[in-house]
């Protein structure tokens, strides 16, 4: 496949993504896909991201998750985004603060066979826990 092709797959994808579509989400997986949290979390198979992209964005009725950048060579894809959302809802604990939470986040994906098999996240999860719980 093509980096240009590859690019739009990971657009697809985070489109789906901000639509909650996640049957859509979990489709756009290879069936060997892993997802790293963080370095060495990885979480294997499409459940897990799912899973894990529910529980993050079910504190907020209403957010953006906009690529800026999206950057492709060979099988990988970079994509700076930022999220930006309201918390509305409490979620482990994170009393809900009703203002801005707003954060970066750089993803780094690898395409196979037309499906992504592997994301691994890069964000400062203290910058996101400080705006959650004020701390």
């Amino acid at each position: 496949m093509s980096v240009e092709t590859n690019k739009q797959l990971v657009r697809d994808f985070y489109e789906a993504i901000g639509r909650r579509d996640y049957e859509t989400v979990a489709g756009f997986c290879h069936e060997d896909f892993n997802f790293h949290v963080q370095v060495d979390h990885p979480m294997p198979g499409s459940a897990g991201l799912v899973g894990s992209e529910k529980k993050n964005f079910d504190m907020f009725d209403h957010f953006t998750f906009k690529i800026h950048e999206l950057v492709g060579e060979g099988d990988c894809v970079a994509a700076y985004m930022i999220f930006e959302g309201v918390q509305e809802r409490t979620i482990e604990g994170a009393p809900v603060k009703g203002h801005l939470v707003r954060f970066s986040l750089m993803m780094l994906l690898k395409v196979a066979a037309g499906k992504i098999i592997e994301k691994r996240a890069h964000f400062d999860a203290k910058d996101v826990e400080s705006q959650l719980v004020g701390a």
